[in-house]
C-alpha cells in the first residue's frame, strides 16, 4: 500500500486538477451543487452495486468518482467563501473525536451497542431535538425504515427478543388479510406498509440488511429471467406466445444454475 506521504500527494493532485477543471472546462465551470446532486446520487448507487458484486476493481473506480463529487462541492463552497476542503475535513475530524470519547477521552464502553447508544446521546446533547433528525427525508423508503429502526434502538426503544418481532410480523399479516377481505384499498396500503416495516425490523434481528437481501433477490430474478429469454430465443418463440408451463421448464433449469 502507498505511504501516507504518497496518499497526501495524490489527494493534492486531485485538488489541483479540480482547480484546473473549474477554471478551464466549459462543462465543469457551469456546474452547481444543484446540478451535481442527481449525479452524486447515481454515483453512490453505482458504488453500492460494485460493493454488492464484491468487484473491488469497480469499488476503487466508483470511490474515485464519488470522491471527485465531494471535492467538487468543496470547490464550489470555496468560491462563495462559505467553506473549503480543509473546513470539511476539520469539521468531520472534530465530530469523530467528540463522538468517540472511548478513544479520545476516558469513557469506557463494553461493546459496539454501547458505542452506538453513546453516539445518539451525544447527538442529542449537540442540540438535536430528535434522534430521527439525522434520517434524510429523501432516502428510499426501505433504507429509511432501516435507519429509523436503528436510530430508535440507540436510545433503547426496541424489542428484547427476535420472537417478539416475528409475532408482530404475524399480527401485521393478519391485519392485512382483514383489510384485503374488506377491499378498502387505502387501508390495504397502510397495512401492507406495516407488514414491510415489521419485516425490515425482523431482518435487523436476524442481522440481515434488507436492502442487500432484496437486491440479491433482484439480481437472482434478473439472471433467471434472462436465461428464460435466451432459451425462448433459441426456440425462435416469443415469450408472450409461450405458456406458463413451458416457461416454468426453463425457469427450473435456471434455478439449478444459480
Amino acid at each position: 500500500m502507498n505511504s501516507r506521504k504518497t496518499q497526501l500527494q495524490a489527494f493534492e493532485r486531485l485538488l489541483d486538477i479540480m482547480d484546473d477543471l473549474r477554471e478551464k472546462c466549459p462543462w465543469d465551470k457551469k456546474q452547481t451543487m444543484q446540478s451535481l446532486r442527481h449525479l452524486t446520487i447515481e454515483e453512490t448507487y453505482e458504488l453500492g452495486d460494485a460493493i454488492l458484486d464484491n468487484d473491488l476493481v469497480e469499488v476503487k473506480k466508483e470511490i474515485g468518482d464519488l470522491l471527485l463529487h465531494l471535492i467538487f462541492y468543496a470547490k464550489i463552497g470555496s468560491e462563495t467563501n462559505d467553506f473549503d476542503i480543509a473546513d470539511v475535513c476539520n469539521e468531520i475530524c472534530e465530530k469523530l473525536i467528540h463522538r468517540h470519547p472511548h478513544i479520545y477521552s476516558d469513557v469506557v464502553v463494553k461493546d459496539e451497542e454501547e458505542v452506538k447508544q453513546n453516539w445518539e446521546k451525544l447527538k442529542l446533547k449537540e442540540g438535536k431535538t430528535s434522534v430521527l433528525e439525522g434520517v434524510p427525508k429523501s432516502l428510499p423508503a426501505l433504507v429509511k425504515a432501516s435507519r429509523i429502526q436503528d436510530k430508535v434502538k440507540g436510545v433503547g426503544f426496541d424489542w428484547e427478543e427476535s420472537h417478539q418481532v416475528w409475532d408482530k410480523v404475524q399480527e401485521e399479516l393478519a391485519e392485512l388479510q382483514v383489510e384485503v377481505a374488506a377491499g378498502d384499498q387505502d387501508k390495504i396500503e397502510a397495512e401492507f406498509g406495516d407488514v414491510l416495516f415489521s419485516m425490515i425490523n425482523y431482518a435487523r434481528f436476524l442481522k440481515v440488511n434488507p436492502e442487500d437481501a432484496l437486491e440479491r433477490t433482484n439480481k437472482k430474478f434478473i439472471k433467471r429471467f434472462q436465461y428464460l429469454e435466451s432459451k425462448a430465443g433459441e426456440l425462435g418463440k416469443p415469450l408472450m406466445d409461450m405458456t406458463l408451463a413451458e416457461m416454468d421448464v426453463f425457469w427450473e433449469e435456471a434455478k439449478k444454475l444459480s
